[in-house]
């Protein structure tokens, strides 16, 4: 090939190339300015219903009707102290981070072990285990309840929090597998073999070495499963008919429900507030955690 022709098949590949530079870069753009827009859409969908609720929180029922856009007359928190007295929001609450809290600490405990179980180690019917497991992610919750009615009732849990904490635990437990088996799949299994070398047993190795690796994946997953126990309505209303331990979902629906027409709504927004920002706190807190393992626990 003499010089001219490799030049010219030179200049030639360096046209198309630089043709499809222009044209991704032209998709990117188009791409991206679509993904921005809808992006843009969803988050005033989402943002300004809770600006709304928010601002009617401070304002009376007669002042929601009358200007629902405006701002307050007068800014005070007698709505959120209305909701937290004189409704019983307070025990409530109580109720909400004692029920969520043992049960996110049992079932993260108990599905980081599952699952790194299952992950790690080549046992008689794993396979039949983990798929188990992923059945009880598609088994819908309403045709449960009557099941899980008679088993509390019979176990004498029906109507208490600790029977609550094991539905809730038992529900959570599917999802919280099913995520953390592909991290601890993906973990190294020579830095476990280094521990055995080291003389680490089975609980020392999980509980030192391999579960501190797998922490973006655990506080990923410990939110979502907050997220979900926290705004659990279906399972508490139809196992937990007590009044004394009521959750905050369902005293959202009693307080929403017991008035009629006559319904503070100055107060019912303050409840929705107080609902809504422990959740808003712990995924601020913990957004970078989830952000960094999300697509690391679920694509390897």
């Amino acid at each position: 090939m003499s010089l001219d022709t490799r030049a010219a098949v030179t200049v030639d590949k360096k046209a198309a190339k630089a043709l499809r530079g222009s044209s991704s870069t032209t998709s990117d753009k188009v791409v991206g300015g679509i993904s921005h827009a809808v992006l843009a859409i969803w988050a005033v969908i989402v943002i300004l219903p809770m600006l709304w609720t928010l601002l009617g929180s401070f304002k009376t029922t007669k002042e929601i009707f009358k200007s629902p856009f405006g701002l307050p007359a007068n800014w005070n928190f007698d709505n959120y102290v209305n909701a937290w007295v004189k409704n019983n929001f307070g025990p409530m609450f109580l109720n909400t981070v004692i029920v969520v809290g043992c049960a996110l600490i049992l079932v993260m405990l108990l599905g980081a072990m599952c699952a790194y179980v299952l992950a790690r180690f080549s046992i008689p019917g794993s396979r039949v285990i983990y798929y188990l497991m992923l059945a009880g992610l598609t088994f819908p919750v309403f045709l449960a309840i009557v099941p899980l009615f008679f088993i509390l009732q019979g176990m004498g849990l029906l109507n208490t929090l600790p029977g609550l904490i094991i539905t809730y635990v038992a529900f959570a437990l599917p999802f919280t597998v099913f995520f953390l088996f592909s991290f601890f799949k993906s973990l190294p299994y020579e830095i476990q073999e280094a521990a055995y070398v080291d003389g680490a047993s089975e609980w020392r190795t999980f509980f030192q070495v391999m579960l501190p690796m797998a922490r973006p994946g655990l506080a990923a997953v410990a939110i979502m499963n907050f997220l979900g126990l926290w705004n659990q309505f279906l399972l508490p209303i139809s196992l937990n008919t007590n009044r004394d331990n009521y959750v905050l979902s369902q005293g959202m629906a009693s307080f929403a429900s017991s008035a009629g027409y006559q319904v503070d709504f100055g107060a019912l927004f303050a409840a929705v507030i107080i609902t809504i920002v422990p959740v808003l706190f712990v995924y601020i807190l913990f957004q970078r955690q989830l952000q960094g393992s999300v697509s690391q626990g679920t694509t390897k």
